[in-house]
C-alpha cells in the first residue's frame, strides 16, 4: 500500500473525501481513532479550503517511512507558515480552532505557502 491515491479534488461534498481519508488511513495502519482524528483534520483542512482559500484545492495522502502523510492544497494561498503555530483561541471565541485541533489530533502539521498555493501537511505516525 504504498501507491498514494488521488489527488482528490476538494468540494461541497466532504462526505466522500472523509471515508475515502479514513479508509486509506485504517488500511495503512492507524488505529480506528488515530485514522479518524486524521478523517476529521482533513475535513477541517478541506472545510477551511472551501470558506477561505478560494474554494478549491486537492487532497492527496500516502505513506511516508512510517507515516501516513496528507497534504491539503488550495489554489488561493492565503494559508501561510505562521498560521500553523497559533496559539489555542480564547475560550469565548466563535472561529478558529481548526488549526489548532489539527495539532492536538495530528503528530505534525506544517504548511508551505508559494505564490497562488498554500499547502498544509498532516503527519500521522504508524505503530512501530
Amino acid at each position: 500500500m504504498t501507491s498514494s491515491p488521488g489527488p482528490w479534488p476538494i468540494n461541497d461534498d466532504l462526505t466522500v473525501l472523509r471515508a475515502r481519508v479514513l479508509d486509506y488511513a485504517t488500511r495503512a495502519g492507524l488505529s480506528s481513532q488515530r485514522a479518524e482524528d486524521l478523517m476529521l483534520s482533513v475535513s477541517e483542512a478541506a472545510a477551511n479550503v472551501l470558506e477561505h482559500g478560494g474554494g478549491h484545492g486537492t487532497v492527496r495522502v500516502w505513506l511516508d517511512r512510517g507515516d501516513v502523510v496528507v497534504d491539503i492544497t488550495d489554489t488561493y494561498g492565503v494559508l501561510a507558515p505562521h498560521h500553523a503555530r497559533r496559539q489555542r483561541p480564547p475560550d469565548d471565541a466563535r472561529r478558529g480552532f481548526g488549526l489548532w485541533l489539527m495539532r492536538q489530533m495530528c503528530d505534525d502539521i506544517s504548511i508551505d505557502q508559494r505564490p497562488g498555493c498554500s499547502r498544509l501537511r498532516l503527519r500521522m505516525s504508524l505503530p512501530s
